[in-house]
């Protein structure tokens, strides 16, 4: 076989490659979304991220591979690379993934549990206090609101009648 067919099989190679690495790498996102809810302002953004990151290893493969010369049969070999890889172990990578990252985070949390159970007691029981005393607080609050007020008028009127009387 000549050297130039060879350099056109593996450049062929490359581009099923890097069909299959993109698609890979938007499985990780896809992971993402299922272990961490995402509104749909992240996964445009993490989207758009995504594309650009495409374009600029495609456009390096391009260059690196064909001296930037856009060849058809390169978009063909990352589409077959990218619908090989779809539609034969995708969807187990998404669910094992997912499945893995939600299992650790689980353990992670009942281990974290266990380390902060005493700080989360020792707060329950400062707010429980706290209640207490924001409650006798307002009480006391109240009671010195309507002194003040009992006073407030009792002066009131005593200097009305005091007025009176100058008059």
């Amino acid at each position: 076989m000549s050297q130039n067919i060879m350099n056109e099989v593996t450049f062929f190679a490359h581009s099923f490659l890097l069909g299959i690495v993109i698609t890979f790498v938007y499985d990780g996102f896809v992971v993402l979304r299922r272990v961490i809810r995402h509104n749909l302002v992240m996964i445009s953004l993490e989207d758009m991220i995504f594309w650009i990151a495409c374009a600029i290893g495609v456009f390096y493969m391009l260059v690196e591979e064909n001296n930037g010369i856009l060849r058809w049969f390169a978009v063909f070999g990352a589409t077959l690379g990218m619908l090989a890889y779809k539609e034969s172990v995708s969807d187990f990578v998404v669910k094992a993934a997912s499945t893995m990252i939600r299992s650790v985070f689980r353990v992670a949390s009942r281990i974290i549990g266990i380390f902060f159970r005493p700080v989360l007691f020792l707060g329950k029981k400062f707010c429980h206090v706290m209640k207490k005393f924001t409650k006798k607080s307002q009480r006391a609050g109240k009671y010195a609101k309507n002194k003040l007020t009992r006073s407030f008028k009792l002066l009131k009127i005593t200097l009305c009648k005091h007025k009176e009387r100058k008059d």
